[in-house]
């Protein structure tokens, strides 16, 4: 009687070789901090929604801006109190003693909060990275170890001289279980990938539009 293959996927795992044994490793881990990435981002923009609306909330609310800023303080909380506090320093800066305005107040507000929109950004892309480099390398890496194992299962069958269906089937199948891994770690990553990254534009380019009407508010006060 023939003795059954167990092709279960620690079974397959166990079986295979050490190389494709380390792919299919490096293909699980990466699947894992994908994921661990994505619910990271997705909580990280959940928050920053809530909070930009909390502060547009305020922002206008027709409070002044002044009192605003004291009521923030040193330690604003999110994303856009930190692009707000950023242009409310740099305008209290460019007041003198005596209440006149150093010349370029404008553009330095203007530079100011840029700066801080850039590092909010950088904030809200960081792992982004990751996800696009395992959605476009996870199936060749994958590809990898189904082409080695399989390789390897020639020369097993060219030294057993065995082609029989039962004695090849277990080696393919070890082989094109790294594929499926590659598989398993490249599509939620490529399709988290294209999500997160609209999500962050959209957060980013509420930033730049805040920006742009403070500066605007702030362009009036100077004028005047």
């Amino acid at each position: 009687m023939e003795q059954t293959h167990d092709f279960t996927m620690w079974s397959m795992f166990a079986d295979a070789t050490i190389l494709v044994q380390l792919v299919m490793l490096a293909l699980v881990a990466a699947s894992v901090w994908c994921w661990a990435i994505i619910v990271d981002k997705t909580l990280q923009y959940r928050r920053a929604r809530r909070e930009s609306d909390a502060f547009d909330a305020m922002f206008w609310s027709g409070e002044p801006l002044d009192q605003l800023f004291d009521d923030i303080g040193a330690a604003p909380q999110g994303s856009a109190e930190t692009i707000f506090a950023a242009g409310m320093t740099e305008w209290r800066r460019s007041h003198k003693q005596d209440g006149d305005l150093i010349a370029g107040a404008q553009a330095r507000i203007d530079r100011s909060m840029d700066v801080a929109i850039a590092k909010e950004a950088a904030k809200l892309q960081k792992g982004l990275p990751v996800l696009a480099t395992t959605g476009s390398t996870a199936p060749f890496v994958g590809l990898f170890g189904t082409v080695f194992g399989i390789m390897n299962s020639f020369i097993q069958i060219a030294e057993s001289q065995n082609t029989n269906l039962a004695v090849v089937a277990p080696g393919i199948a070890e082989a094109l279980l790294a594929t499926g891994l590659g598989l398993l770690a490249a599509i939620p990553a490529v399709i988290y990938y294209n999500k997160l990254s609209a999500d962050a534009d959209r957060i980013i380019a509420g930033f730049e539009a805040f920006a742009d009407e403070f500066s605007t508010i702030l362009s009036r006060q100077l004028d005047s």
